[in-house]
């Protein structure tokens, strides 16, 4: 069960490093190539939305279903497993929800910098039609 865990950690991770990577300032022709590059990585990285999804849901049944230690016969260590399980389970409701999250953002940074540069393409050939007409 750890290997899911795992897996969306290192989605995350490596979400957050190329949403950094998105944001921090570089020279034109390098973000470019990092821009078109990260696109075509968009459509197939789609995977982590319904994969986080499934495991919100799981967290979800499982919540549902665990058994809860309320009586007075539950022992300092049964507590503490419980206790512990939630933690678990908060961590990963963050971990799905960032996922999504950092997914989404890096999706909007690079369909805003793909619209500057047609933005761009625009207002250059504007501005080679008035230096012609002129």
């Amino acid at each position: 069960m750890a290997l899911q865990w795992m897996i969306l950690t290192y989605v995350v991770a490596a979400e957050a490093a190329l949403a950094l990577l998105l944001t921090l300032p570089s020279p034109k022709l390098l973000k470019n190539h990092l821009v078109s590059l990260v696109s075509l990585v968009l459509q197939p990285a789609l995977f982590v939305v319904p994969f986080a999804g499934f495991q919100l849901l799981d967290i979800y049944w499982k919540n549902e279903h665990r058994l809860i230690c309320t009586s007075e016969i539950c022992t300092a260590a049964e507590r503490d497993r419980y206790e512990k399980s939630i933690y678990k389970a908060q961590r990963n409701v963050i971990l799905c929800a960032s996922a999504c999250l950092l997914y989404w953002c890096i999706y909007r940074i690079c369909k805003y910098y793909k619209e500057i540069q047609k933005l761009e393409e625009i207002e250059k050939r504007f501005i080679e039609k008035n230096a012609k007409d002129q």
